[in-house]
């Protein structure tokens, strides 16, 4: 059972929130341990792990990088770490950020990290407007393999700026 079977909800990218919270709490009532201790062996380990797929099912969908690579995963179209390909025009972009990253390691400004924080926040809402319309109107029934295709480029050009702003920040100081 997915995920969002578990809560009985549709797929989607985007979600009611509160629904999902409200669903969340209504099951960690339902399958909290404390209720079932005078039940068997048994009925007790299918409560802890239904209260265990309750926590770990929320965790993931009210986060919404990790909803995104779990219907990816669920949909088969991101590979294991490490064997998803980056489109190649995307890494030709990020040079600039690379050479960037390195000339701040050994010679530290704060107006070019400060421009370059700056820069990164727009190449991740350049990237998001690209695939808003895709992630707002998904219908699971519909969806195109391009356009899961495009969310799954989206989805691994955001890590990669993620670990770009990651590694601006280990030697920045501001």
């Amino acid at each position: 059972m997915n995920y969002f079977e578990f809560f009985e909800i549709p797929i989607a990218f985007k979600l009611d929130e509160a629904d999902l919270k409200r669903r969340f709490y209504e099951n960690s009532k339902k399958y909290h341990p404390d209720f079932y201790t005078l039940e068997s062996e048994d009925k007790q380990m299918e409560i802890l792990t239904l209260s265990t797929l309750n926590n770990e099912a929320y965790r993931t969908l009210a986060d919404f990088d990790k909803r995104m690579k779990y219907i990816l995963e669920i949909k088969g179209v991101l590979a294991e770490e490490g064997k998803n390909e980056i489109p190649q025009d995307f890494l030709m972009e990020m040079m600039e950020f690379n050479e960037t990253l390195m000339e701040l390691e050994f010679d530290f400004e704060k107006a070019i990290y400060k421009d370059t924080l700056q820069k990164i926040q727009e190449a991740e809402s350049a990237i998001f407007q690209e695939i808003a319309i895709i992630i707002e109107h998904y219908d699971d029934q519909k969806m195109t393999p391009a356009e899961l295709s495009a969310i799954k480029d989206f989805y691994l050009k955001k890590r990669y700026l993620l670990r770009i702003r990651e590694n601006l920040s280990k030697f920045a100081t501001l």
